[in-house]
C-alpha cells in the first residue's frame, strides 16, 4: 500500500496533471482579438502582427528601440511634495502612487533620458500611460523642465512622446499649473534655436493636448492614436449630433492640418533621425557601417597585384600557352 501511494499514484498524477502556464506568455490584441506570443509582440514593438494595431509601449522599451544599441542615461528629476492637498477619494493619494509604482516599477508617469539616436545626441522624454493614466502632475512638469534645461545646456534637440489622460485630479490646481510651466520650458528650447519634436501616442488628451503636446516644431503621431482635449463621447453628448467616422484620430487630424506626419512605430526611429538631422542642418543620416577589414586581408593587400599576376600565369600554363611578358 505504501509503494502504491508513495510511488505509483504520484507518477500517475504527474502524467495527467495540468501544467501551469505563466499568464504573461500571451497577449490579446484589443482591436482584432488575435492571441500574440509575448516574444513576437515585443520584437514587433508592441504592434499587432495581424491587424497592425499599436498597443501601449512603456517608456523604457521605447527608449531601447529609439537610442543606438538601446543605451541611454536617465536624467534625474526633482521630486515634488508627495501629497500637497491631502487628497482622498476611495483611496488616499499616496496609496494610489504606491500601487502605481508597484505595478509599473517606475517612480512616476514620465521618464527622461539622453543618448544618441543615429549618432545624433538627443534628450528624450516619454509618458507612461500605465502609471495613473500618464496623468500630468507636478512631477511631469518637473520632468519636462529638467529635459528642456538639459537640452539647452547640452545644445541637443528634445523629443517627447506623449500619452496621457490629462491633468492629475489628485493635485488639483497644482496639476493645472503645469500647463504654463511646460509651455515656458518649450519656449526655452525655441529661444535657444533647438528642435522640439512631439510624438503623440494613444491616447493624448486633456490638458496635455492643451499645452506641451501640441507645441512641437514637428508634430508626429502613431496610427489611429486618439488626440483631443475633450473626448468624442463628451462632444457628441454636448452637441447632440453624430460625429464623423475617425473623429479625433491621428489620420483625421492629419487631414485637417493638426499634424505633420502619421508614422508607423517601426519606421518612427528612422524618420526621427532624418527630421532631427535636417533641423540641425547636419549631413544625411548614416544607414550602416562597412565592416572593418580583416587583419590578414589588410596585411596582404599591397601584394594583391603579385597574386593576380601569379594566378594569370598559372591559368596560361594550364592552357599550354606562354604567359605574356615573361620567360619560362
Amino acid at each position: 500500500m505504501n509503494w502504491i501511494s508513495n510511488y505509483v499514484r504520484p507518477r500517475i498524477n504527474s502524467l495527467f496533471s495540468r501544467r501551469e502556464v505563466p499568464e504573461n506568455l500571451w497577449s490579446k490584441c484589443p482591436e482584432c482579438g488575435t492571441m500574440l506570443f509575448h516574444r513576437e509582440l515585443s520584437e514587433n514593438l508592441n504592434v499587432c502582427t495581424s491587424c497592425d494595431h499599436h498597443m501601449a509601449l512603456k517608456p523604457r522599451d521605447r527608449f531601447k528601440a529609439l537610442f543606438d544599441g538601446g543605451v541611454f542615461s536617465e536624467i534625474e528629476v526633482s521630486a515634488p511634495i508627495a501629497d500637497p492637498l491631502g487628497f482622498r477619494d476611495q483611496k488616499k493619494y499616496p496609496d494610489r502612487l504606491k500601487a502605481a509604482q508597484k505595478a509599473t516599477g517606475e517612480k512616476e508617469a514620465m521618464l527622461v533620458a539622453e543618448g544618441e539616436m543615429g549618432r545624433t545626441p538627443i534628450v528624450a522624454a516619454a509618458q507612461d500611460f500605465s502609471f495613473m493614466g500618464g496623468s500630468m502632475g507636478m512631477f511631469v512638469g518637473n520632468a519636462i523642465i529638467a529635459a528642456a534645461q538639459r537640452a539647452v545646456k547640452k545644445k541637443r534637440p528634445l523629443i517627447l512622446f506623449s500619452a496621457a489622460g490629462g491633468a492629475r485630479m489628485q493635485e488639483g490646481i497644482l496639476a493645472l499649473m503645469q500647463m504654463p510651466r511646460t509651455t515656458v520650458a518649450v519656449e526655452m528650447l525655441k529661444e535657444a534655436g533647438l528642435p522640439y519634436i512631439v510624438v503623440l501616442t494613444h491616447p493624448t488628451t486633456g490638458g496635455v493636448t492643451a499645452s506641451y503636446a501640441m507645441l512641437g516644431d514637428i508634430q508626429i503621431a502613431e496610427p489611429n492614436a486618439l488626440i483631443c482635449f475633450a473626448g468624442p463621447r463628451v462632444i457628441q453628448q454636448t452637441i447632440g449630433e453624430k460625429l464623423p467616422e475617425g473623429f479625433q484620430r491621428a489620420e483625421y487630424l492629419l487631414d485637417h492640418g493638426m499634424l505633420d506626419r502619421v508614422t508607423h512605430r517601426k519606421a518612427l526611429r528612422d524618420e526621427l533621425i532624418s527630421i532631427t538631422r535636417m533641423l540641425l542642418r547636419d549631413s544625411a543620416p548614416i544607414k550602416g557601417d562597412l565592416p572593418a577589414p580583416d587583419a590578414q586581408e589588410a596585411a596582404g593587400s599591397p601584394q594583391a597585384g603579385d597574386g593576380d599576376a601569379k594566378a594569370g600565369e598559372e591559368a596560361a600554363t594550364a592552357k599550354g600557352k606562354k604567359p605574356a611578358g615573361g620567360k619560362r
